[in-house]
C-alpha cells in the first residue's frame, strides 16, 4: 500500500468523512496506473472510422458501456496515439473516462447558450461542441493567459468552430450575461486524481483546500446568478471529498433559490460509485480506469439574488 506516501491530513479527512474500508479503496485507486482513454470526435470522425485506424495501427480498445465515443486503449501509452495521423487531425482527443461524465449529464443541444467557467484544456468544451454538433454558442471561461492559449489551440484544432474563449475570471462575469446551461468543473486539490511519486505529500495542505473551497463557493454563487431560471448546470470536481463537493452545494443552493436534479446512475453502468450525503449526486472513486470524481447536477428554481 502506498498510503505512506498520501499526505496524512489527507488521509484522516479521508477516513472521517468515508471510514476505515471506503477511505482503503480511495487509497488504493491512488496507486493505480490507468490506462490511456480518448473521446472519438464526431466533429471530424465517425467511432467506426477511428477504430478502423486503430485497428490498422494494432491498437486494441474497448468501448465505454455508458458512452460509445469514449475508448479504452489496451497495450499502448500517450506516446504511440500521439504519433497516429487521427490525432493529428483532432479526430480524437485524449480524456480520461471521469472527466466525460459532467457533459454528459449537462446534454448541451443545438441552440442552446452554454457557459463553461474553467473552461482549460478544453476536454469537456470540445466535447460539448461535439455534443451539439458545433450548433451550441460556447462560451469558455479561462483567467490565465497561457492556459487560454491552449484551450484557443486545442478548440482549432477540434474544429469546435462555435466557441468563444474569453480569458477572464469568471468569478467577475458581468450579471448582464445569462446562458442556457451553465458546466461549472471548479478548480479543486485535485483528491480524487492524486498521483503517488516523490511530491504527493507537497501537493495536498489544508490551505490548498480552504483557498479550494472559496473559489468553489464564489464560481458557484456566480454560476446561479448567470443561469437563466428553470434551466440547468453541472457543478463538478475532480475531488472525493465532502469539503468540496456536498458542502458546497449545502452552502450554496438554499439561498439561491436552485435544487439539485438526480443523476441516473443507471446510465453509466460500471462507474465505481461512493457514497454521498446529497442522493442524486454522483461521487467516483478512483480505481485502475477512473479518476476520482463528483458531478451534481443543479436546477434553478427563481430568480437568484
Amino acid at each position: 500500500m502506498g498510503q505512506s506516501k498520501v499526505p496524512e491530513f489527507l488521509v484522516e479527512k479521508l477516513k472521517k468523512q468515508y471510514g476505515e474500508d471506503v477511505a482503503g479503496r480511495i487509497l488504493d485507486g491512488y496507486e493505480k496506473k490507468r490506462p490511456v482513454t480518448l473521446r472519438v470526435n464526431t466533429l471530424k470522425a465517425t467511432p467506426e472510422a477511428v477504430k478502423g485506424r486503430l485497428d490498422e495501427e494494432k491498437v486494441s480498445y474497448q468501448e465505454a458501456a455508458w458512452y460509445p465515443h469514449a475508448l479504452l486503449i489496451q497495450g499502448c501509452r500517450e506516446n504511440v496515439l500521439k504519433q497516429l495521423d487521427i490525432y493529428e487531425k483532432g479526430q480524437i482527443y485524449l480524456q480520461g473516462f471521469s472527466s466525460m461524465v459532467p457533459p454528459l449529464v449537462l446534454s448541451p443541444a443545438a441552440g442552446e447558450s452554454v457557459l463553461d467557467m474553467a473552461a482549460a484544456p478544453g476536454g469537456k468544451t470540445t466535447q460539448m461542441a461535439a455534443m451539439s454538433g458545433n450548433l451550441a454558442s460556447i462560451t469558455a471561461c479561462e483567467k490565465n493567459k497561457i492556459r487560454g492559449e491552449r484551450l484557443q489551440y486545442n478548440i482549432d484544432r477540434q474544429g469546435a468552430l462555435r466557441v468563444c474563449v474569453m480569458v477572464a475570471d469568471a468569478r467577475k462575469l458581468d450579471d448582464f450575461f445569462s446562458f442556457d446551461k451553465i458546466l461549472l468543473d471548479a478548480p479543486c486539490s485535485g483528491s480524487g486524481t492524486l498521483t503517488l511519486d516523490g511530491n504527493a505529500k507537497g501537493q495536498f495542505t489544508g490551505g490548498l483546500l480552504r483557498r479550494c473551497t472559496g473559489w468553489q463557493e464564489e464560481l458557484l454563487r456566480k454560476a446561479l446568478r448567470l443561469l437563466k431560471p428553470g434551466h440547468e448546470m453541472v457543478y463538478s470536481t475532480c475531488s472525493v471529498l465532502a469539503d468540496e463537493n456536498e458542502q458546497i452545494l449545502k452552502r450554496v443552493l438554499p439561498k439561491a433559490k436552485a435544487e439539485v436534479v438526480p443523476i441516473d446512475p443507471g446510465r453509466y453502468p460500471g462507474l465505481p460509485l461512493l457514497p454521498v450525503t446529497i442522493p442524486g449526486t454522483l461521487c467516483i472513486c478512483p480505481d485502475e480506469l477512473y479518476e476520482g470524481f463528483f458531478v451534481a447536477k443543479i436546477r434553478k428554481t427563481g430568480n437568484t439574488p
